[in-house]
């Protein structure tokens, strides 16, 4: 909400509005007492007529905490700080455009400074706005309050003004206070001369920072201001901020309208109020009575929310034609592709939450509010978050091509054909069900390897593995899994063979585990001749079994018809040979 601070007190404020009239339109003085001057005769009215158009955005700049919007937080640590006397020598707002960061700034001033009415009040959360110091600083022209625009003011001579004068007392106010607006834009050496200064000023000096790149600042001025962000502003504010200045003007707007301007705003009351200003003027100028949702979409060059309601429809109902048409005359009337496509983003976005929701679905107008709660009960989560991915590559698509509306017909029609491939939810719950039931199903002569090979056993040789592991000795574990062919294993005695492919004899190191495992002596034999498998080499039979058997399920061996370059691929891979026994 700044305005270019270095000219701010060289600018009249003499085209302020009357008490008196905005006493009329319901709203009070935003700007209190102003400058005196000759009083025009009651036969000077004409007079007033010729004063210049002051826009919205600087009319209606909050003059009281209470006016500020959105920043409740930031105003009750200010409140209580001046009420307990603990105010910090340097301020720091930030946030991004037109949220009130130098209006913030100099509401500070003004409470800092404010002597009340009766001249005799100290410093307050809420300045009176009628004494000289208020009424001064709010026209900008206060000798103790400086205001500088670091942009055009970004090196150490400038910088060295301010240190020099700090030294001498404010003229006639409490505190000189020092305004630097887009404080990032100084020059490292000139933030460098200001740190001393900055850290221990004389007592009766205050800074006020404001900038929208506090990434910029040094960590050195940081450490030395209180930090304000400044919150973002919520599009219902801004609606009833707009609704306010309307009644205050005596414009008529629709609901709508407001909301698309809100939106528009991207969190600014400043860019806000600069769009409902120029939708004022264009609703003057085509003779109409208010302003309205059709103009404002008009003047945006936004999609008309009707006509994206029905393209949604056609999107998903699989119309090709009528998709199509729909394309071609909202761009015939201004929008393009690239908003369209932001718009469908935004209708999945809105329905989205509502399916989440509990209370109403985010509309401007019933029929809308309807539809996208219609369309939240029909909708599966998986649907719109297909819909989701499949539009916002056809918006990169769009913005990156070279014909951006066949870009679009392009991207929405893919969209169109996905909606006839099944559910991937529910495709991958008919593949668990075959799988289960594939040895069953499978052809005569097949069938899946065993999960544990028979052996002459007396014993558990998982659950023996598995206490060796326990005791600490894990690659002994990984070689029992991966290497040893049981041929018989009873209490104390294992006879093993080894797979092809082990260096060495692990006899003395497997008796030495199991010692010390179990506590107990076992006579550890290797053979050469027949033994059952590995328990890893048992383990990739059953898998390839069971892939084997669903390779042969008529769904995959049509899918792999329709698709012959498909590959099938595991959920997880497969773990590689030396890692935990027991995956």
């Amino acid at each position: 909400m700044s305005d270019s601070p270095e000219h701010f007190a060289d600018e009249p404020e003499d085209d302020a509005p009357s008490a008196e009239e905005l006493e009329a339109a319901g709203q009070e003085s935003m700007f209190g007492a102003h400058e005196p001057g000759p009083v025009a005769p009651p036969s000077a009215a004409p007079a007033v007529a010729a004063q210049p158009y002051r826009v919205l955005a600087r009319k209606y700049r909050p003059q009281t905490f209470s006016e500020l919007l959105g920043q409740d937080a930031m105003v009750q640590t200010l409140g209580n700080a001046i009420k307990r006397d603990r105010l910090a020598h340097a301020f720091l707002m930030t946030g991004v455009r037109g949220v009130g960061k130098t209006s913030t700034a100099r509401l500070i001033a003004k409470a800092l400074n404010c002597v009340g009415p009766d001249g005799q009040g100290g410093p307050t959360i809420d300045p009176c706005g009628v004494c000289e110091p208020c009424i001064a600083i709010a026209e900008g022209r206060h000798i103790d309050v400086i205001e500088m625009d670091a942009a055009s003011h970004t090196g150490v001579d400038d910088v060295r003004e301010i240190i020099e004068a700090v030294r001498y007392s404010a003229v006639s106010a409490r505190y000189k206070i020092y305004i630097i607006d887009e404080v990032h834009m100084l020059s490292r050496n000139a933030f460098n001369a200001l740190l001393k200064t900055l850290e221990e000023p004389p007592p009766h000096v205050k800074f006020l920072f404001a900038t929208t790149e506090v990434d910029k600042l040094p960590v050195t001025v940081l450490s030395r201001c209180q930090r304000f962000d400044l919150r973002r502003l919520s599009a219902e504010l801004l609606v009833e901020n707009f609704a306010m200045i309307c009644r205050a003007e005596g414009i008529e707007a629709e609901a709508e309208a407001l909301a698309m301007i809100a939106s528009a705003a991207e969190g600014s009351a400043r860019d806000g109020q600069s769009i409902l200003d120029q939708a004022i003027a264009h609703a003057d100028l085509g003779g109409q009575q208010g302003v309205t949702a059709e103009q404002v979409r008009d003047m945006l060059g936004l999609a008309d929310k009707g006509a994206q309601r029905r393209l949604f429809g056609a999107l998903l109902a699989g119309e090709g034609a009528t998709l199509l048409e729909l394309v071609d005359q909202q761009f015939s009337l201004g929008v393009e592709p690239l908003a369209l496509m932001r718009s469908a983003l935004e209708l999945v976005h809105r329905i989205t939450v509502c399916q989440l929701g509990k209370g109403e679905a985010d509309a401007a107008s019933t029929e809308e509010r309807e539809a996208i709660e219609g369309w939240a009960q029909s909708l599966s989560a998986g649907q719109l978050h297909r819909l989701w991915q499949l539009l916002l590559k056809g918006h990169d698509e769009v913005r990156g091509a070279p014909d951006p509306l066949i870009a679009a017909k392009m991207g929405l029609l893919r969209v169109q054909h996905a909606s006839d491939l099944p559910d991937p939810g529910s495709l991958a719950k008919q593949l668990e069900e075959l799988a289960a039931n594939g040895p069953a199903a499978a052809p005569a002569g097949t069938s899946a390897a065993p999960v544990a090979a028979a052996a002459p056993t007396g014993m558990d040789w998982p659950a023996l593995i598995n206490t060796v592991e326990q005791s600490g000795q894990l690659r002994m574990a990984q070689v029992m899994h991966d290497w040893v062919r049981i041929a018989e294993l009873v209490p104390g005695e294992l006879t093993y063979a080894l797979t092809p492919g082990y260096p060495g004899d692990p006899s003395s190191e497997l008796r030495d585990a199991l010692l010390r495992a179990t506590g107990e002596r076992w006579l550890v034999t290797r053979i050469e001749g027949e033994a059952a498998p590995a328990l890893r080499d048992t383990a990739e039979a059953a898998a390839e079994a069971a892939r084997a058997s669903l390779l042969r399920d008529p769904l995959v061996e049509a899918a792999f018809a329709a698709f012959p370059t498909a590959e099938l691929v595991d959920a997880e891979p497969r773990v590689a040979h030396g890692a935990n026994w027991r995956n």
